[in-house]
């Protein structure tokens, strides 16, 4: 547990995930958590699930933070940042998609610590993939950044111009994982299955193949489908239909149409 003040402006749906995700982690203690937001509802929402957290909807409540974490639309940066006249030694992290770190120059001090982060939506379970870029940061200040996300999840650190490509695999990926979800469900209730019990089988799935990937460094998803498809079997068979109905250029353009 660390004494560092943070405070997210915004509590949509990734401010919210964000301010959710740290309430429930121990790097941060939860009554040093400060929300802005424009209006009240989100931010008593909020009150209502972690009483400690404060609410504001001033946001010059970021003034005293230590980090400032930015969870607005990428036109309301400026509109939100200028006023507050940021400066080091305070940490900047913008969650705004798209905003460089030469167009969060113009917005605070140039030479401020800051920080990129792309999370997605399972932040609030603690289960994101969030990645991060950053600029004039030290190394202590980047651990500290890596801890603070790697309690939320998993946190990569990546080149900026990275971040478009990394994205589209991650913060969008998590929706065409849905959609997977989402289609073999389908298929489950068509052969009989009840919705909610297909919806848990292929969450649970879903979840096994991940762990098998991220718990053993050595093995690679070929691999893996390799051990359950034996020769004349039916995954080969399902593997093979998949193959020829276009999925792998399927994900693949859907990807590259979201860089």
């Amino acid at each position: 547990m660390t004494d560092m003040k943070v405070v997210i402006i915004g509590a949509g749906n990734m401010g919210g995930a964000i301010a959710r995700g740290l309430a429930q982690g121990h790097y941060v203690r939860v009554q040093d958590i400060t929300v802005t937001n424009p209006s009240m509802p989100k931010l008593e929402k909020l009150k209502a699930e972690f009483p400690a957290i404060q609410v504001s909807t001033d946001n010059h409540e970021a003034a005293d933070a230590d980090v400032v974490i930015v969870a607005v639309k990428p036109w309301k940066v400026e509109e939100v940042l200028k006023p507050l006249r940021l400066r080091q030694p305070q940490v900047l992290v913008s969650v705004a998609a798209g905003m460089t770190f030469e167009d969060l120059a113009h917005f605070v001090d140039p030479e401020m610590p800051m920080f990129r982060i792309i999370p997605n939506t399972a932040i609030s379970l603690r289960a994101s993939m969030t990645l991060i870029a950053c600029r004039n940061a030290s190394e202590q200040q980047t651990l500290t950044m890596l801890d603070l996300f790697n309690e939320m999840g998993l946190a990569m650190l990546i080149e900026e111009k990275q971040l478009a490509a990394a994205t589209s695999l991650t913060s969008c990926g998590i929706a065409y994982v849905l959609k997977y979800v989402q289609a073999a469900m389908q298929a489950g209730v068509e052969a009989g299955i009840r919705p909610k019990d297909a919806m848990k089988m292929v969450a649970q799935t879903v979840e096994g193949a991940a762990r098998l990937l991220l718990e053993n460094e050595d093995t690679h998803p070929a691999l893996e489908i390799e051990k359950v498809t034996t020769p004349g079997g039916i995954t080969i068979k399902g593997v093979n239909s998949l193959e020829h109905d276009g999925f792998t250029s399927a994900v693949i353009k859907a990807i590259k149409a979201s860089i």
